[in-house]
């Protein structure tokens, strides 16, 4: 089989791929990445700018996304973006609420069984 000759993915196919990944994938990404910025974003004075600045962003963050999902020649490099992007900020959100419980573990003391 030549290069040629190798099946290619329909327009329908690639229509409905791309409108999935700008339409819910992008929205669940932008999401994700919303709520991990929360956590790499830094505190500032106020200690709430780790906070307000992603959700303020947010719109931004889903335009960028979307954009760039709805207009990358390579549908497959668009899906890894969307993807890393992701992961990456679920794998931080992740880990983050695993080192919160742990804490919260460590600071309470073991139950010894005896009444009071």
């Amino acid at each position: 089989m030549t290069i040629d000759t190798l099946p290619t993915s329909s327009p329908r196919r690639r229509a409905w791929s791309r409108g999935l990944l700008a339409g819910p994938v992008c929205l669940v990404t932008a999401v994700a990445v919303m709520a991990g910025a929360a956590l790499w974003f830094p505190a500032g004075a106020a200690q709430i700018n780790n906070i307000a600045v992603p959700i303020i962003v947010f719109p931004a963050i889903w335009a960028a996304l979307f954009f760039y999902l709805m207009l990358d020649r390579h549908l497959g490099r668009a899906w890894l973006v969307a993807g890393a992007l992701l992961l990456g900020h679920a794998g931080l959100i992740g880990q983050h609420l695993l080192a919160v419980q742990a804490a919260k573990a460590a600071a309470t003391p073991p139950d010894t069984g005896a009444a009071p």
